[in-house]
């Protein structure tokens, strides 16, 4: 096995081209499980985790890039703000994993389980690519084609992904057989966006890739709507919401039994990860009105 040390993005573009066979590596703590159980063996890897291009973040006019190769534990340093994408930082492996475990790589493994991938879902991320043909932007949806299947072509780079900052109330949860170091059984994002008066919510492990929830999305945003939420934070909304949000919520579920977890039990733990999450997301909506 050839492993090749590109120096700037554009010569790891070009060994790309010239490899297309070639697997990118940066951390390396989902390529190097593959390796060690040979269920993967390239002739090449291109080591793209000394690139600067792909260390980067920066914000860009109300959006935000974060390179696909920013670690989670950088995450967790520079921008806690994004709190949910610190949330999901703060439940990936341990501080070791996270001090090499990247972005890229969850979008480049595609796993459903990938921590960070139902909170790039619920912003609306696009997923920047580039070849030595160019760059284009792909949303989310479009390159998460399924389990470990993307929309990457055999010459591309990942570059990073880049989304509109939410203004409200975000989240990140998830369940597994264990409190820390794990895998998700079943993973949940929620956001709302008072700008736009939508709720969007997003959840990992139960289906072949991240899903979107968008028949519970339009009924927490009518019901906000109805009860004037968006315009009065403090107002109270009746249990029956949540009831309902999470029903639907778990109704949008595919889940599949396996190892970690059945099918009826991934429906029910992301409904009562909705549940949860959106009684927290409806608390901060109220203590924000009454702190200003």
């Amino acid at each position: 096995m050839d492993v090749l040390l590109p120096r700037t993005l554009e010569e790891a573009l070009a060994m790309r081209a010239e490899h297309p066979g070639a697997v990118p590596i940066a951390g390396g703590t989902d390529l190097m499980v593959e390796l060690n159980f040979d269920h993967l063996r390239p002739d090449v890897m291109i080591d793209v985790s000394r690139l600067p291009e792909l260390r980067a973040w920066r914000r860009e006019d109300g959006d935000v890039f974060v390179g696909s190769g920013v670690t989670y534990s950088r995450l967790l340093q520079e921008l806690p703000e994004m709190r949910a994408l610190a949330q999901a930082s703060r439940s990936v492996g341990s501080p070791q994993i996270r001090n090499r475990g990247t972005v890229g790589g969850n979008l480049g493994t595609a796993s459903p389980a990938g921590d960070s991938l139902p909170v790039l879902a619920v912003h609306d991320a696009e997923i920047l690519l580039s070849s030595v043909r160019g760059d284009r932007a792909v949303p989310w949806d479009a390159f998460l084609l399924g389990v470990k299947r993307t929309a990457l072509e055999p010459d591309e780079l990942i570059l990073g992904a880049r989304w509109r900052v939410l203004r409200g109330p975000q989240s990140f949860s998830k369940v597994g057989t264990r409190n820390a170091m794990v895998i998700a059984v079943a993973s949940l994002c929620l956001g709302l966006d008072p700008d736009t008066r939508t709720a969007r919510v997003a959840l990992g492990s139960v289906a072949p890739t991240v899903i979107r929830a968008p028949e519970a999305e339009a009924f927490l945003a009518d019901a906000l709507a109805s009860a004037g939420a968006w315009v009065d934070p403090s107002v109270v909304i009746a249990p029956g919401v949540v009831e309902g949000f999470a029903d639907r919520v778990a109704a949008a579920a595919k889940p599949i039994d396996d190892v970690r977890g059945t099918s009826e039990y991934r429906r029910h733990a992301v409904r009562v990860l909705a549940r949860r999450a959106l009684a927290r997301a409806l608390d901060e909506r109220v203590e924000e009105a009454l702190a200003s």
